[in-house]
């Protein structure tokens, strides 16, 4: 059975909520588009659950309106609003099998015993788990019981569906694993997931396009590959990868219209090791380092370094990259292209 499921706008026009006198979500105005895939990304605190929450209707935000299509949801109860909810702690029930945690949502819309059946077959065909229905969740490994929270969110096909760190618990590879059957699950069945998480690499694989909140705010929201080379912020380009931030004023003699530009971020794939045939040009703006600390991560190497400022400096290059093998104490120089930069006010 193919299914038609495709997912619903979600609107929120100046949205405001408060716990007592504390600000957690302030002016937040984003407009995610039907099907989208979108990542809210920050730290612990940021807001980005309560983002979550509001959608869900587990809390009421104290300002502004949201919209899933082109209704408001603020008086809707959760059972109304078509939202499904995959959380980090799976939630399935212990004392059912896979087949009646999957169907229990159909079961409370009170559909008739073939479309459950036709239903969740499809959807735990769909995370490959078919053979699977009459096991208790603690027969699963965590990777399973997370397709079972999965299937279970999707089988009433929701317009929207809430991820909440839902691979939080994981291993690295099975994470890795579950990103990618996650983008294949989307692709399959369209709705608009809305995927809440403080992993940046998680955000970059699978997300049409990343919000990255602090203190309750948007700082950007742009697609992975704008987000990791044009950030507009010290904390954006932070929190999006490995970066080098340089002070402008250090280096002003590579640049001749500052104007009240402050820094630089580069990230540390584009730095280069200066050779003894280099030449260099007027866009090349050259540092002088002393390795502090040598990291092995397999097909690249991490060095951390400083300059003459003491500023922290990383540099990445994969084994093939590399001509000499260099220790902690050496000094070396490396350039970059101001065009490889990005230029920060704050």
């Amino acid at each position: 059975m193919k299914n038609t499921m495709y997912g619903d706008s979600v609107t929120f026009t100046n949205v405001e909520k408060k716990y007592n006198e504390t600000i957690a979500v302030s002016n937040f105005n984003l407009k995610i588009k039907e099907s989208e895939f979108i990542t809210i990304l920050g730290p612990s605190g940021s807001g980005k659950t309560t983002v979550l929450n509001m959608i869900a209707g587990f809390i009421t935000q104290n300002a502004g309106s949201i919209q899933i299509g082109k209704t408001s949801i603020h008086d809707l109860p959760t059972e109304k609003r078509n939202v499904g909810m995959v959380f980090q702690n799976y939630s399935l029930f212990p004392h059912m099998n896979i087949f009646d945690n999957v169907a229990f949502p159909l079961k409370m819309r009170k559909l008739n015993k073939n479309q459950i059946n036709n239903e969740v077959k499809y959807a735990l065909d769909l995370v490959g788990l078919k053979d699977y229905g009459l096991r208790m969740p603690n027969e699963l490994s965590g990777g399973q019981r997370q397709r079972v929270a999965f299937a279970r969110a999707i089988v009433f096909k929701p317009k929207v569906l809430l991820m909440d760190e839902p691979l939080g618990a994981l291993d690295l590879k099975l994470r890795e694993k579950m990103q990618i059957e996650i983008k294949n699950y989307h692709e399959e069945i369209k709705c608009t997931i809305i995927y809440v998480t403080h992993d940046q690499g998680e955000a970059l694989t699978l997300s049409d396009r990343i919000v990255i909140m602090d203190q309750g705010k948007i700082i950007q929201i742009d697609n992975p590959k704008n987000i990791y080379d044009n950030p507009i912020s010290k904390f954006a380009a932070n929190f999006i990868g490995e970066t080098n931030i340089l002070n402008i004023e250090d280096l002003k003699s590579n640049f001749q219209n500052i104007n009240n530009d402050k820094f630089i971020s580069i990230r540390p794939e584009k730095l280069k090791i200066i050779s003894n045939n280099h030449i260099k040009n007027e866009n090349q703006v050259i540092l002088k380092l002393i390795i502090n600390q040598i990291v092995f991560l397999g097909d690249v190497i991490k060095y951390i370094c400083f300059d003459e400022n003491q500023n922290e400096i990383i540099l990445k290059k994969t084994r093939t990259e590399i001509e000499n093998d260099f220790n902690i104490g050496d000094k070396i120089q490396v350039y970059f292209n101001i065009n490889d930069g990005t230029i920060l006010k704050n």
